[in-house]
């Protein structure tokens, strides 16, 4: 799925496959009324320390994960999208962190709309060029001229 959303391509279009990307797992996490929850992140919790290859695929993933996390959010600073300063390394850990949250507290229970918001507030946490805020519902702010 990750692979689908964040498929590389302009960088001025970078911030909206980010946002395309942990607006759509949300979004997959509200819609699971079953909560069967992710098979990866399920595996993993319950495999990883008894099994040195399910540990292996796994770490496999997630590094594959930021890569292309880290991919976009690097193209996304150079447009000017995301501060150039930042780390994006850093950042990249933060998204795959929160995706696999939100994973986690929908398979738990939590009601949709506090999953959007999750996904909102982590995108609105992006650190924008001077100083600017985000909007916590996803959407960058005006530019000033």
């Amino acid at each position: 799925m990750a692979e689908e959303q964040l498929t590389g391509g302009p960088d001025a279009d970078a911030l909206a496959r980010l946002s395309g990307y942990v607006h759509l797992m949300a979004e997959n996490t509200a819609s699971d009324t079953e909560r069967r929850g992710c098979l990866l992140a399920k595996g993993a919790a319950e495999l990883a320390q008894r099994d040195p290859t399910v540990a292996g695929r796994s770490a496999e993933t997630m590094t594959a994960l930021l890569t292309l996390l880290r991919t976009e959010i690097s193209a996304a600073q150079r447009h000017g999208d995301i501060d150039s300063a930042a780390d994006p390394e850093r950042l990249a850990a933060l998204l795959l962190t929160v995706v696999r949250g939100i994973e986690a507290v929908g398979k738990a229970g939590l009601d949709p709309e506090t999953l959007r918001n999750i996904a909102d507030t982590a995108l609105a946490v992006l650190p924008m060029p001077g100083g600017q805020k985000r909007a916590a519902t996803g959407r960058s702010p005006a530019r000033e001229n």
